[in-house]
């Protein structure tokens, strides 16, 4: 899944509601077209709103990337028995894999 624009606008303002909405709607959702919909909501800086977007982006490929629970469990367990390093080894490529975001 990719992370978008309205993802990461809902980690600003939590609690909110719907603090923000779209200026005009034919003209897409883009940050140029944001609209404070709560005199009390902080309108985040595009900068920050792209951070955010990755940071959100790097969590779900990692969440995507290490699998499930049960079958990292699977991996300890047959490490575990077989002397190997089978779940270090596929955590150490996920991290590799999905540097986190600076």
């Amino acid at each position: 899944m990719e992370i978008g624009l309205q993802d990461a606008l809902q980690q600003f303002n939590i609690g909110k509601g719907a603090w923000y909405g779209w200026i005009d709607s034919s003209l897409g959702m883009v940050y140029s077209n944001l609209k404070l919909n709560d005199e009390t909501a902080v309108v985040p800086t595009e900068e920050e709103v792209n951070q955010k977007i990755a940071e959100l982006q790097w969590e779900q490929n990692r969440r995507n990337s290490y699998g499930s629970i049960a079958d990292q469990l699977d991996m300890m367990y047959w490490d575990g028995v077989n002397g190997t390093t089978v779940w270090a080894d596929h955590i150490a490529q996920v991290k590799s894999d999905n540097p986190k975001p600076v």
